[in-house]
């Protein structure tokens, strides 16, 4: 049986603690509703999902459901080890029991994915010894560009922030974190 997990839950964010270490968030809005976050708010997630995943500890399981505009729910779950350890971190850093918390886990998840899947997006990233340096012109796009119901980067938005080709890296910031 799960209980409410949030002493004052926000209007469109329900927490339920399903006990077992096992979290369910139950979201009022689909995730292409999600707001844009700020630059600074996804390299401090970034960061501390980076710190997070080096953990040996566990994570919590979480679930998250989302009422689509059409009524149906879209549920996702987090069953890869990083991913939870990320979403942790994100709940620590901005409280996942918010609607911009939530929208900062999933563009932090979207932004791992796209760095994994899209090669298109490789020429905005330079691979390091200890991770990867980002555009700042990238990271930019990731804060505000649309997400689709997969709660996945909407391309076509990501590519219209973007510039033709990265910006200089002279600006870029260094990011780190265990491999997509």
């Amino acid at each position: 049986m799960c209980r409410m997990a949030s002493a004052r839950p926000s209007s469109c964010v329900d927490v339920l603690d399903c006990g077992g270490d096992r979290l369910v968030y139950r979201v009022t809005l689909p995730p292409e509703a999600m707001p844009p976050v700020t630059i600074r708010d996804l390299e401090q997630a970034w960061d501390a999902a980076r710190t997070a995943a080096i953990s040996p500890s566990g994570a919590a399981h979480r679930r998250f459901s989302f009422c689509g505009e059409d009524g149906r729910t879209a549920t996702f779950d987090l069953d890869d080890r990083d991913a939870r350890h990320w979403a942790g971190a994100v709940d620590r850093l901005s409280g996942l029991a918010t609607l911009g918390g939530i929208s900062l886990c999933l563009r932090l998840l979207a932004l791992v994915d796209l760095m994994a899947n899209s090669t298109w997006a490789f020429g905005f990233m330079t691979p390091k010894r200890d991770g990867a340096r980002l555009d700042r012109a990238l990271l930019r796009a990731a804060a505000r560009a649309n997400l689709t119901k997969e709660a996945r980067f909407d391309e076509a938005s990501l590519r219209r922030i973007l510039p033709e080709r990265p910006a200089d890296r002279a600006g870029a910031r260094p990011f780190t974190g265990a491999s997509a």
